[in-house]
């Protein structure tokens, strides 16, 4: 994957955040690709932060996003309570530091107040609806959760459901989930 300005479009692994009735969830499919090649299915790309009050998913190099989320994890120790004032933070840090912004990763961040994308070209997007997705299958889960997101269903219900939309439509998603689910 070569380092360039543009917008990232990761592949191999969809993150998907859904917000609704108090509870946001966090889903991330398990699968690792090299080029074709599945390497493995059930890895874990979400993970509780903040003595378990926030979740993040990564998308990009595992590495890479370890040491975002290490550094995140910082930031929420330096700004208890602030999720915003940490992502932006670190979205700063990760802009204008040498060795930070050749980190080739995405995260999806949520506590139970809302949810961001952070990026290393500075971004730290909250959505307009409270759905949020990023990596290879992103854009399809994010598709199938914003049409959902208005039915019976709960955050969780929907995260599931997108995310087996997404699984069957891009070849870098697959089933074995991990889902954390935060309650307001």
């Amino acid at each position: 994957m070569q380092h360039s300005n543009s917008f990232p479009d990761w592949h191999g692994t969809t993150i998907l955040a859904v917000a609704k009735d108090g509870k946001t969830v966090i889903a991330g499919d398990g699968q690792v690709s090299m080029g074709a090649t599945v390497v493995k299915g059930s890895a874990k790309k979400v993970r509780r932060l903040a003595g378990g009050k926030v979740i993040a998913g990564f998308a990009g190099a595992t590495a890479d996003a370890f040491t975002l989320l290490e550094r995140l994890e910082a930031k929420l120790e330096q700004y208890p309570d602030q999720l915003a004032r940490a992502c932006v933070d670190l979205a700063k840090d990760w802009r204008t530091d040498r060795y930070l912004r050749r980190l080739e990763a995405m995260l999806l961040v949520a506590d139970k107040d809302q949810i961001f994308t952070v990026t290393g070209m500075g971004d730290v997007l909250e959505p307009e609806i409270a759905v949020a997705a990023i990596g290879s299958g992103g854009s399809y889960a994010l598709a199938a959760a914003s049409a959902l997101i208005d039915f019976d269903l709960t955050s969780e219900e929907i995260a599931r459901r997108a995310m087996k939309i997404a699984g069957d439509i891009c070849v870098y998603t697959n089933g074995s989930l991990t889902v954390e689910t935060l309650e307001g």
